[in-house]
């Protein structure tokens, strides 16, 4: 695999990405402290999908609630094992199907900015997804900032659900979880069923600062607002997550026993693909989103 390392002409901070294996974030380093949760590793996400780092989530993000969705007039059956859809515990279809997908074509490399793109045309993408369209993600490093943009035009007369996100897996290492410090801005929390599913129970959430603590994450939340920034901090660093335009939802995720927390932008709520409240991409136009991870 080919691992593209990003330099930061301005900083010590450096970041690395793997095309050929989704896309993949594997590192984000400042003065050489890695500040991307590792968990299981790439091999693992190779094999298995089992994320780490900064993943692609496409084209939904976390879970549907069945193995059926029907979006713009087309009803697609999924198969867990099938054209890249893996399950949940509960057997529903999380993450997408581009979890170390491996024709990612690079079309930019520079020191500090990487481009790669996927034609989302071939028989088995549009086996689970058939809205045929080309995806090109951009990740640049400059002034202690990673942006990651996303980029989404369709390739034929049909419009494109953008129901897709990120899962950045952040740390602070050598400062103990008990001390992080998270920060989020006023939300709209998203009542979940015992599957991680949305019920239509919202409560608003103004915004918090708090020490995470002992505390687990699997929280689901809509109506953020473009240039929304989430936060930890700790042992003198902080790491923003700034949800720069085209994610007005969000999944905060802080699991027991795990020293990581994710602050995940989304495209559409969770399930958005079965239920609707999503944006598309438009014949002859681009579905744009952007955010970033600022470390100070």
């Amino acid at each position: 695999m080919n691992i593209v390392t990003l330099r930061d002409p301005s900083s010590p901070m450096q970041a690395q990405f793997v095309p050929d294996a989704g896309m993949i974030g594997i590192s984000l380093t400042d003065t050489g402290t890695e500040l991307l949760g590792q968990r299981r590793g790439l091999d693992a996400y190779v094999a298995n999908g089992k994320t780490m780092g900064i993943p692609i989530l496409y084209p939904w993000a976390n879970r549907l609630g069945a193995n059926t969705y029907t979006a713009e007039d087309t009803t697609v059956t999924l198969t867990a094992g099938q054209h890249g859809v893996r399950a949940d515990p509960n057997g529903l279809p999380i993450h997408g199907v581009l979890a170390a997908y491996p024709n990612w074509r690079v079309t930019h490399e520079s020191g500090s900015e990487l481009t790669a793109e996927v034609d989302f045309n071939d028989e088995d993408l549009l086996a689970s997804f058939p809205f045929p369209h080309r995806l090109a993600v951009t990740v640049s490093l400059f002034e202690r900032t990673l942006r990651i943009r996303s980029s989404v035009a369709p390739t034929s007369e049909r419009a494109v659900p953008l129901c897709f996100g990120f899962h950045p897996y952040l740390q602070l290492p050598g400062v103990p979880r008990a001390q992080w410090v998270i920060e989020t801005p006023p939300l709209r929390h998203l009542t979940l069923d015992g599957r991680g599913l949305p019920t239509g129970e919202t409560t608003p959430q103004p915004a918090t600062t708090e020490p995470l603590g002992d505390k687990a994450f699997d929280d689901g939340y809509d109506e953020v607002a473009d240039g929304a920034v989430f936060a930890v901090s700790g042992g003198g660093r902080r790491i923003e997550v700034h949800f720069e335009q085209g994610y007005p939802a969000a999944q905060i995720f802080a699991p027991p026993g795990e020293d990581v927390v994710c602050f995940e932008p989304m495209a559409a709520p969770t399930d958005a693909l079965r239920r609707g409240g999503y944006r598309s991409a438009q014949p002859g136009d681009w579905g744009v989103a952007e955010f970033s991870i600022r470390v100070s």
